[in-house]
């Protein structure tokens, strides 16, 4: 039979509250010292699987519709994330709470990767990695016109100029094709996305979403997912889902993308952020791009030229200086402003 103290014990570590045993539990403890093993895991999967979505959602799109594959990625996963929030004890969110994860899911999820994966049918998953690691530089230039941001140093600015010159340089070799415009789109597209994403991530600095952020990216996952399933399904995105049509590598790749990108990585993430720094979890900005470039190259032949490799040290050069600008400046990383655009 159960003690009092052990029954005490094992409610406290369903509810989410013990980090630390030993000595009397320690509740909601952050940064607290946890086994090195854990921790190597959580950055691995952050870096690897934030890293291989880009290179996914190409497969994914190759024979189900963009918008319709994204729908269903983002409310099964938000769905599930949601349940097992609730089952653990996170208060039932507010109507108004609703409302507010209703734009934020438009904004990150229907804009952000709708685009995102509307683009990956016709730009390389590496190509569209390096473009949306310009969110931090979206992100900090437009917190600074709606004033959330202070007033940007020399070195924020430096790293603005530097990474939107990178990606001038990333995108030159379409700006010299002919029929520059239309090759040019899809490569918009991405850059569209990631300021979607920005904007969306602005927005929600400025709501009451609730507490646990778990919950709150659930909530805009299943807001976006229901909102890119009806935005797919009226232009007509049905029409082109046949079951006869569909890969295996398409919906493996949707799997992929549900289970592990939208669940497995953020759940690594979140844990992170109340283990270890932001500096640290936020180094994900810088690896997950290279790791997309190298898993395009390696599994899907994608060409890596020498401008490509000069542009990717561009733009994380212009990230890092952003990044590292003044620490009274600096703010730490949120949840809607993950790099896992993709």
């Amino acid at each position: 039979m159960a003690s009092p103290q052990s029954a005490e014990i094992v409610a406290l570590l369903r509810s989410g509250q013990v980090v630390d045993i030993g000595g009397g539990p320690r509740l909601h403890a952050r940064k607290s010292q946890p086994a090195a093993l854990p921790v190597v895991l959580a950055f691995a999967a952050v870096y690897l699987i934030w890293g291989s979505t880009y290179l996914g959602i190409r497969y994914a799109v190759e024979s189900i519709p963009p918008l319709l594959m994204m729908g269903m990625r983002h409310l099964i996963a938000g769905s599930l994330v949601f349940l097992w929030a609730r089952r653990r004890g996170i208060p039932p969110p507010t109507t108004k709470q609703w409302a507010y994860a209703g734009v934020a899911g438009a904004l990150l999820f229907l804009g952000g990767h709708g685009s995102l994966a509307w683009a990956e049918q016709k730009v390389p998953s590496g190509l569209a990695a390096l473009l949306c690691a310009t969110l931090p530089l979206w992100t900090v230039m437009l917190g600074r016109l709606q004033g959330s941001e202070r007033a940007l140093g020399g070195r924020a600015w430096a790293g603005l100029l530097l990474g939107f010159a990178g990606v001038g340089l990333l995108i030159a070799p379409d700006l010299r094709q002919a029929g520059s415009v239309i090759s040019l789109l899809p490569t918009l597209g991405v850059l569209a996305s990631a300021f979607s994403w920005s904007v969306g991530t602005i927005y929600t600095r400025s709501v009451k979403m609730p507490s646990s952020t778990v919950l709150a990216a659930a909530m805009e996952m299943m807001a976006g997912g229901v909102l890119l399933l009806a935005l797919g399904t009226i232009v007509g995105e049905g029409g082109h889902l046949r079951l006869a049509s569909l890969t295996l590598k398409s919906v493996l790749a949707l799997a992929y993308l549900t289970v592990f990108g939208s669940i497995v990585a953020f759940t690594a993430f979140t844990w992170l952020q109340t283990v270890t720094s932001a500096a640290r979890v936020s180094t994900y900005a810088y690896v997950n791009p290279v790791v997309a470039v190298f898993i395009g190259w390696a599994l899907a032949g994608e060409a890596i030229g020498a401008h490509t490799l000069l542009a990717t040290v561009v733009i994380l050069a212009g990230v890092a200086l952003v990044n590292t600008r003044s620490a009274s400046k600096a703010r730490p990383v949120l949840p809607q402003e993950l790099e896992e655009v993709g």
